[in-house]
């Protein structure tokens, strides 16, 4: 009896100590920046940060106000790039399962929150899209990017 408590102990403490690991891939298609694109783990893809297109592209050299658009066209772009980074994956929006949005305050020194979640209720809680990941959204000084209001990143998990 005690050697087969000793054993099922043993067992136990084999099975606790025992690490879980995770298939790791890095997904390392077009950014110039030297960072993935996104990188696999297990069945959670975490997407890096993804910066709005600017509207008027032969202006980009300035990197004036109009160059970028407004916080909803800004959000909109970014959002639509999140979104073919997933799609790439085989996931989709209602797959986010967190999102982070980096927002620069504009010329009058105010976040346009408003503007950045009338872009995001066109992909999430929707009719065709229900689900609403967990969302942080914080005030940055600035972005790597001039002229750029906000950034998206997103972690989607993969349903079995």
């Amino acid at each position: 009896m005690r050697a087969t408590i000793l054993a099922v102990l043993a067992a136990a403490a084999v099975a606790v100590a025992t690490p879980a690991f995770a298939q790791v891939k890095h997904i390392q298609n077009s950014n110039p920046g030297g960072i993935a694109d996104a990188v696999w783990v297990g069945d959670t893809l975490y997407v890096s940060g993804q910066l709005p297109s600017p509207t008027k592209p032969a202006d980009r050299a300035t990197n004036t106000p109009a160059v970028w658009g407004n916080t909803t066209e800004q959000a909109d772009s970014a959002f639509q790039k999140v979104q073919a980074a997933l799609k790439a994956q085989g996931l989709g929006m209602g797959d986010v399962v967190m999102m982070r949005v980096y927002m620069v305050a504009g010329a009058d020194g105010r976040l346009d929150f408003q503007g950045m979640n009338a872009a995001y209720n066109k992909y999430f809680g929707t009719a065709d899209q229900p689900n609403k990941p967990a969302r942080t959204t914080v005030q940055v000084a600035a972005l790597v990017t001039p002229g750029a209001l906000l950034e998206v990143e997103v972690q989607a998990a993969r349903n079995k």
